[in-house]
């Protein structure tokens, strides 16, 4: 089953946190990467399309998970990437940057893409294009500072920072105005990491993220 755009937007933001993960994983670790982001819980899974197999990948896991977890792909930079991402299964999409064409696409299919954006006019192109959620990236330049001037006028708008962001620094972000966050490398570490490290670092992530919202 796939949600709809206002559905799956509300989705990443009541879950708050989108794992991402990239890089060269064995089939059998990601399944275990997604049972350890369920038992935490982390429940919105972003596989990058520069991971190799990531459209099988992304099957795979959404036949495993079903509607437990939320399965997307993330750097779809362009309109052909767009449609082999979601005839794999992705629920969402998501890019580094501001494609006109994949935003158009996305709302014809009726499925969410979050496009990155850093400067104003970008954030305001794309929302004006009816983008329900903005990745800002790279987050870690500005930091939540800038998040926090950037929404001063664009309160409007739901951004989703992506870039150097861990349990270190979540509830900063949280209490700039952060929709969710997208967090890659802090999180998942690579094929050998551990499952129990995984879970470990879910959960710490989530309490920063989750006492920054009490806070803001």
């Amino acid at each position: 089953m796939n949600f709809g755009p206002e559905q799956m937007a509300r989705r990443v933001q009541n879950d708050g946190i989108v794992a991402i993960v990239r890089g060269d994983f064995p089939a059998q670790k990601i399944l275990e990467i997604g049972d350890a982001l369920l038992a935490a819980p982390v429940l919105i899974m972003e596989v990058t399309l520069n991971t190799p197999g990531a459209l099988d990948l992304i099957r795979m896991l959404r036949a495993r998970f079903g509607e437990n977890m939320y399965i997307g792909a993330g750097t779809v930079r362009t309109v052909d990437q767009f449609n082999a991402a979601v005839a794999a299964g992705a629920q969402f999409t998501v890019a580094p940057g501001l494609n006109p064409a994949v935003v158009t696409q996305a709302r014809k299919a009726d499925i969410l893409h979050i496009p990155g954006v850093y400067t104003a006019t970008e954030a305001e192109t794309a929302s004006a294009a009816g983008s329900r959620l903005l990745k800002l990236f790279p987050a870690n330049i500005g930091g939540p500072a800038y998040l926090k001037a950037l929404r001063a006028p664009l309160d409007d708008i739901q951004f989703v920072p992506t870039g150097g962001i861990g349990p270190d620094n979540a509830a900063a972000w949280a209490r700039a105005g952060a929709a969710a966050l997208g967090v890659g490398s802090s999180l998942v570490t690579g094929p050998h990491q551990p499952m129990a490290d995984l879970i470990q670092r879910a959960r710490a992530l989530r309490q920063a993220w989750e006492s920054g919202n009490a806070s803001a």
